[in-house]
């Protein structure tokens, strides 16, 4: 298996990367956690990957962090809950909210994680609750416990897309799961000039108002 890989990032089209490692291309899918944390590096650069092994394909999956790639390799053992999603989770919120969210029942934010829906939400905090503990125990995953409080997400107004960006900002929202409508809105409200493809996902990922 491949645990990790490091070369010359050749492209980036989220949630795609491409990682050239001494003259073959590896396509990797990978959380925008990961894609913030790569928009300045330069050089040759260390992926974590987890290969997800499927009758139809081999799927290779990256992650910056070692608290990440052991969050996404717990979620996928919740059933119900895939590679896909598991993607959605960690572009939606960071390891710490995530666990934060678990710990503290707090099923209206689990239920903003595209694809989640209140009964998927309560069966992932309950399973995740006992998964994570031993985790955050023995420190292979970092945590620091927080009280937060719900909240209703933000409804971001409609605007037409004006340029590339923004097509493929919504695209890689679609492919963390968000449907096409909604993944425009989200866009459309979080649009600026001057930002990057990762900064417009960030910041459409956290529901910014106009």
């Amino acid at each position: 298996m491949i645990g990790l890989l490091r070369g010359q990032l050749v492209q980036k089209l989220p949630p795609m990367l491409l990682l050239d490692v001494n003259g073959v291309g590896y396509e990797i899918e990978a959380p925008m956690s990961t894609f913030y944390q790569l928009e300045k590096k330069e050089g040759d650069i260390t992926i974590l990957t987890h290969m997800h092994v499927r009758e139809d394909a081999m799927l290779l999956f990256g992650f910056a962090t070692e608290s990440e790639r052991v969050l996404f390799k717990t979620l996928i053992k919740v059933n119900g809950v895939g590679a896909k999603m598991a993607l959605g989770i960690l572009s939606a919120m960071s390891v710490n909210e995530f666990c934060t969210y678990v710990d503290n029942g707090d099923i209206s934010a689990l239920t903003r994680i595209p694809g989640v829906g209140k009964k998927t939400a309560e069966r992932l905090q309950i399973e995740m609750r006992d998964r994570l503990k031993p985790i955050v125990e023995s420190g292979v995953l970092d945590y620091q416990p927080q009280i937060t409080s719900s909240g209703a997400q933000t409804a971001i107004p409609t605007t037409g897309f004006a340029n590339s960006i923004k097509q493929s900002a919504s695209e890689a929202l679609i492919a963390l799961g968000y449907k096409n409508t909604q993944a425009e809105k989200m866009v459309a409200g979080a649009f600026e000039e001057g930002l990057t493809l990762e900064a417009l996902i960030k910041r459409a990922l956290q529901g910014v108002k106009l």
